[in-house]
C-alpha cells in the first residue's frame, strides 16, 4: 500500500472486490492521461486517492483470499484470483506513477497539448458547492447529458467511490464529481457545480430530487 494503515477486515465477495478493483483502475487509466494532457494537477490528486483505495481493496482480497484457503486444493483454486487482483493493482500503480509526475512538473511536450486540445472529450473534476444547484437533485432530474453534452462518470464522497452513479444517485454538497464531455459543456459543468451558473433550463433551484 502506499501509505501505511491499519485496514479492518469485512467479509465481503471475491467478486464484488475484484469488480470494484477493476472500475476504479480503468477509472484511473482516464484519469491519469487527462491529467498528463491538460496538465491538470486536481486530476493528479484523484488518482493518487483512487489508488489508496485500490491499495485498500487488494489487500482486503488478500485476506479474504487467505480465510477462504482451507486447504492446498482452495489455495489452488484462488491462486488465479489472486494473480488477478495483482494485475490490476499494477495497473492502478502505473496510473498513478502518470499522476506524480504531472504533481512534479515534469510535463509533456507542448505541442501534444496542443493537439488534444482540439479533442471533443475533456475529463475534469468539480466540487458541489453549497448553493449549487446541483444540490441536493439527482443526476437523471439534471439530466446533463441533454442540456450541456456532459456525463458524470464518477463521485468521490469523503473516502467513498461511486463509478458511473445512477440516474437515481442524489448529489451532495461537498461531492466531489468527476464528468466527461465537450470542451465548453465541461466550463459550463464547472461553473453549476461551484454554484457561479445557478440556473439550468428546466432544472429549478430549489426543487429537491
Amino acid at each position: 500500500m502506499s501509505e501505511f494503515e491499519k485496514v479492518e477486515y469485512k467479509p465481503k465477495p471475491v467478486r464484488e472486490i475484484l469488480l470494484e478493483m477493476k472500475n476504479l483502475s480503468g477509472l484511473m487509466i482516464d484519469l491519469a492521461y487527462s491529467a498528463a494532457l491538460f496538465n491538470d494537477k486536481d486530476l493528479a490528486e484523484e488518482v493518487l486517492e483512487l489508488e489508496k483505495k485500490v491499495d485498500t481493496l487488494a489487500y482486503l482480497l488478500d485476506m479474504t483470499i487467505m480465510i477462504a484457503a482451507r486447504d492446498a486444493e482452495d489455495a489452488e483454486a484462488l491462486a488465479g484470483v489472486a494473480k488477478v487482483a495483482g494485475a490490476t493493482d499494477k495497473i492502478s500503480d502505473a496510473a498513478a506513477d502518470i499522476a506524480v509526475i504531472v504533481k512534479q512538473n515534469i510535463g509533456i511536450h507542448p505541442i501534444v497539448t496542443e493537439i488534444f486540445e482540439k479533442v471533443e472529450e475533456h475529463i475534469a473534476r468539480a466540487i458541489v458547492g453549497e448553493k449549487s444547484v446541483m444540490t441536493g437533485k439527482k443526476i437523471g432530474k439534471l439530466n446533463l447529458t441533454g442540456r450541456i453534452g456532459v456525463d458524470i462518470i464518477a463521485i468521490r464522497r469523503g473516502g467513498d467511490w461511486i463509478v458511473n452513479p445512477s440516474n437515481d444517485e442524489k448529489i451532495l454538497s461537498g461531492d466531489i464529481l468527476i464528468a466527461r464531455g465537450t470542451r465548453l459543456g465541461i466550463s459550463k459543468f464547472r461553473e453549476i457545480a461551484e454554484g457561479k451558473i445557478r440556473r439550468i433550463v428546466g432544472v429549478k433551484e430549489d426543487a429537491a430530487g
